[in-house]
């Protein structure tokens, strides 16, 4: 695993240990039947916990400062293997619109270890037109933009996942669209140990962009430096996440 800026370790049963000077709660778990509506199989089977999440993580030093912010980093950590014809992954969602800024909020991942792709699309409705498989490796950021409908996958199901990302304190998840079309507007297949696409045919005339993560120069995040260890050097940079609509500008005809 790279270095991720905090004293963090993950054990082989998708659990978390903590350093003295890192707080952060026990993970909670997702299961297979949590995620079910958005399968390409519904009645598929494969790992019953397909990921654990341990929401509010950073060191002590910082608590106050993430609070006042309404930040949150949170560090998840996904199964090996498959689920059916389809590798580990989450069920989607799009960011609700929080309280405490009056919008929907964009979420800003790292990966850790293991390969991933994040899977998003402008909106989860009969046509959201351009959808984009972003391809990450160890050390890649990828920013999902404020109201898009995203999921993660784990790209290599020989191997565990684990990430990190900075998301608002008080995030919530809608679900309704999504589950409305069984998924997003692509499925993930693993055929041969790679990785291809099933069109989602409840959606209408869309089409798929694969690509590699790209650098995010325009929102000032440096490569290869753990995103957390960004935030401590510079405790503003990741102000969008918490109050996007004062940088609409980097939102508009966004690009992952």
């Amino acid at each position: 695993m790279i270095n991720i800026g905090l004293d963090l370790r993950i054990n082989t049963d998708l659990k978390f240990e903590y350093g003295n000077d890192t707080f952060g709660p026990s993970p909670e778990l997702r299961h297979l039947n949590d995620i079910r509506k958005s399968l390409l199989d519904q009645s598929a089977s494969g790992p019953d916990t397909v990921y654990s999440i341990a929401m509010d993580v950073g060191r002590n030093k910082d608590l106050v400062d993430l609070k006042n912010r309404m930040l949150l980093f949170g560090a998840v950590v996904y199964n090996k293997g498959q689920i059916g014809r389809e590798p580990v992954r989450s069920q989607g969602h799009i960011h609700a619109i929080s309280s405490s800024c009056g919008s929907s909020t964009p979420e800003v991942y790292e990966i850790w270890s293991g390969e991933a792709v994040v899977m998003m699309q402008p909106n989860a409705s009969n046509n959201p037109k351009e959808c984009f498989a972003v391809h990450a490796q160890p050390g890649d950021v990828v920013i999902v933009p404020p109201s898009w409908a995203h999921c993660t996958i784990n790209s290599r199901p020989e191997t565990e996942l684990a990430f990190g990302a900075w998301c608002i304190r008080d995030f919530g998840f809608e679900y309704k669209d999504i589950r409305k079309h069984h998924g997003l507007a692509f499925y993930p297949i693993v055929a041969k140990n790679q990785l291809g696409w099933l069109p989602n045919l409840t959606y209408r005339d869309t089409y798929l962009i694969e690509k590699k993560a790209r650098k995010y120069e325009d929102f000032n995040i440096e490569s290869r430096i753990p995103i957390y260890k960004q935030y401590e050097d510079d405790h503003d940079k990741f102000d969008f996440v918490t109050n996007p609509d004062e940088y609409k500008n980097k939102w508009f005809n966004y690009r992952p």
